[in-house]
């Protein structure tokens, strides 16, 4: 070859070298750019929290490891899931379109109406009655039909008694004897005075009124008729005395009472009787009087219940100045139950199942954490929490249910092992086990637990690692040995620890790997 052709051909092989070393290295610029960028991308995004690399129910704010140290696993903005750690996550599109309202938890003033029913009743201790303590004759009856009012004194009949005329001329003679002994012979005047005495203590006792006996002093021969009074003011609800008819000692010829106050006595269902308390006051309202409200205040709790109808009775007195009331009226009564001060939320946040109460707490923009609560009282629009959160949570009382229906809320509920009654299945959003194969590095059958070198699980986003197992029973590690290949079916208790419910042996173990597969039950 030529010396100008060899040179031409050097500087052609030297350019076309210094061109290739540039692309390659143009190359390895945009292919180290390219994988940087996810990288510095990462960085300009938001690290919301750094969650257990396990996948248990613990997270972090900070970079940490956990007990086998491993690294937490960053959780960027955008990234989180929707339901993690029993949080429900929901768009904020979507929270604007459902309307969702938070108010949070506060302490206030309780107190529940109770309603109930019950019948106007006579005042008890506001009826009399007159039943004269001598036999007699009804000789002119002045009050002669049952619902007539009366006055205190006012004179109800005039009646002939034997024993009160032989007790007036006793009292008489009495009288007479007493002015004829002469002041010489003291006691024929002390025993004459004794037997006045005695004759009117008598007539006493047989409840002759004081103005009756002093008109009977004054004129000492007193009467043939004596004059029965009403003993107090009032309106006549019975009367069986009859102009002419004999009467005997004891008889009741009339019955009065004072309807100025009446009793309501009204049925409390059981649930509601704590609530009330003696001398509340109480709404009574009447059918025959739509328009008015009477009150009254509570009086006294019966000690006894009704086996039939699970109530008690409370017994209200009502003032009746204008008597528009009557007795055997029906009436719906409300008391306003002992007011206690309380954590409460509005009765809308609560989502009741009947076997448990649920409400969503707000734990960031679009982030709801569902809450198992013990509620106690409702009243007035509000719950009171018993146990669950705390003052000053904040806790959604709108679109709760839409929030359930957007989200499914059930399988938030298992995140944090409230998905499981006594008699009922655990909500779970997935029914398959977790599955994973590795060797056996050792058994502890006495401890229920052997230690595993595994691979990958991922659907609990486990690497390969080596760790302890606990199995459900001890008989799924009968014919287990340390070097044997296995695979090996986890689940979630509902205490967030994971349990090994299934072992079966793989085909080529290693040493005294069993001959057939082995399950667990």
């Amino acid at each position: 070859m030529k010396p100008a052709t060899l040179s031409i051909a050097i500087i052609v092989a030297a350019a076309a070298g210094v061109a290739a070393g540039y692309f390659l290295a143009l190359e390895k610029q945009q292919t180290a750019h390219e994988a940087a960028a996810p990288e510095a991308e990462k960085k300009a995004r938001k690290v919301l929290y750094y969650r257990n690399p396990m996948g248990l129910p613990d997270t972090s704010a900070v970079p940490k490891k956990d007990q086998m140290g491993m690294d937490y696993v960053p959780v960027y903005e955008g990234e989180e899931p929707a339901s993690e750690n029993g949080t429900v996550k929901v768009s904020p599109d979507r929270i604007q379109k459902l309307g969702v309202r938070t108010e949070p938890a506060a302490v206030r003033e309780l107190a529940r109406a109770v309603r109930a029913v019950g019948t106007l009743q006579v005042n008890e201790r506001r009826q009399y009655t007159l039943a004269p303590k001598f036999e007699g004759w009804i000789e002119v009856l002045h009050v002669n039909a049952t619902g007539e009012p009366v006055a205190r004194g006012q004179p109800l009949m005039e009646i002939y008694s034997p024993e009160l005329v032989s007790a007036q001329q006793e009292y008489a003679i009495a009288r007479k004897a007493l002015a004829a002994i002469p002041y010489e012979n003291p006691e024929a005047q002390s025993g004459m005075r004794r037997l006045a005495e005695s004759t009117l203590s008598r007539l006493r006792n047989w409840d002759i009124s004081e103005e009756q006996l002093e008109q009977l002093q004054r004129d000492p021969g007193g009467k043939r008729l004596l004059t029965l009074k009403s003993p107090a003011s009032g309106v006549v609800m019975e009367k069986k005395a009859v102009e002419g008819m004999r009467f005997m000692p004891g008889e009741v010829l009339y019955r009065i009472a004072d309807l100025s106050v009446l009793w309501l006595v009204a049925d409390v269902f059981e649930q509601d009787l704590a609530l009330i308390r003696v001398g509340e006051p109480a709404r009574v309202l009447i059918d025959s009087y739509p328009d008015r409200v009477f009150e009254g205040k509570v009086a006294f709790i019966y000690p006894f219940l009704n086996p039939q109808t699970r109530t008690g009775q409370v017994r209200i007195e009502l003032p009746n100045p204008q008597r528009l009331l009557k007795p055997d009226m029906y009436g719906n009564v409300e008391l306003r139950g002992a007011a206690r001060r309380a954590l409460a939320v509005s009765d809308a946040a609560v989502i009741d199942s009947g076997k448990r109460q649920v409400v969503l707490v707000e734990r960031g923009p679009g982030r709801f954490e569902p809450r198992q609560v013990k509620t106690g009282l409702r009243a007035e629009g509000f719950v009171e929490i018993l146990e669950g959160i705390r003052e000053g949570d904040p806790v959604v009382v709108s679109a709760n249910f839409l929030i359930d229906a957007e989200s499914n809320l059930k399988a938030a509920l298992a995140g944090f092992g409230a998905g499981a009654d006594a008699d009922s299945k655990p909500i779970s959003t997935s029914a398959k086990p977790h599955k994973g194969e590795g060797t056996v590095e050792a058994v502890d059958p006495s401890g229920r637990s052997f230690t595993m070198n595994h691979g990958p699980i991922a659907s609990l986003n486990w690497p390969a690692m080596t760790m302890d197992f606990q199995v459900k029973d001890q008989a799924l590690l009968t014919g287990i040995k340390p070097g044997q290949k296995i695979e090996i079916e986890i689940e979630q208790g509902k205490d967030m620890e994971f349990i090994v419910t299934r072992i079966t042996p793989l085909a080529g173990g290693g040493k005294g790997a069993p001959g057939g597969g082995h399950a667990g039950h």
